[in-house]
């Protein structure tokens, strides 16, 4: 384990912040621009899985594993998430034929 731990540390944390950062400014631009709920989705997993690249990598720096910790309770919301979300699709694209999120506005009571 300190062999992955020291490959890990032999990268600078500076590029995977950045790299940490262009993820998450991608899935925010996918989030804003697209109008495809399943493609949204996927940039919503986009942002959490940067902040757990973010988390594991300060985690890993700083050989504290409660980050790791942390990450993986994300990815446990995250996977919620997925269910939930895709279910709240599958039933929009079953009444209206289309997962387009501007027709949401037709949903209104």
């Amino acid at each position: 384990m300190g062999e992955m731990n020291s490959f890990i540390q032999s990268v600078p944390l500076e590029y995977f912040l950045i790299l940490s950062t262009v993820l998450f400014c991608l899935g925010v631009l996918g989030v804003l621009v697209r109008k495809n709920a399943i493609i949204i989705l996927g940039c919503v997993e986009l942002m959490l899985n940067s902040v757990n690249l973010m988390l594991a990598a300060f985690s890993s720096y700083k050989g504290d594993g409660n980050g790791q910790i942390l990450v993986f309770f994300i990815m446990v919301v995250a996977a919620a998430e997925v269910a939930v979300g895709l279910a709240i699709i599958a039933m929009i694209y079953r009444n209206t034929k289309s997962v387009d999120i501007s027709i949401f506005n037709k949903l209104r009571g």
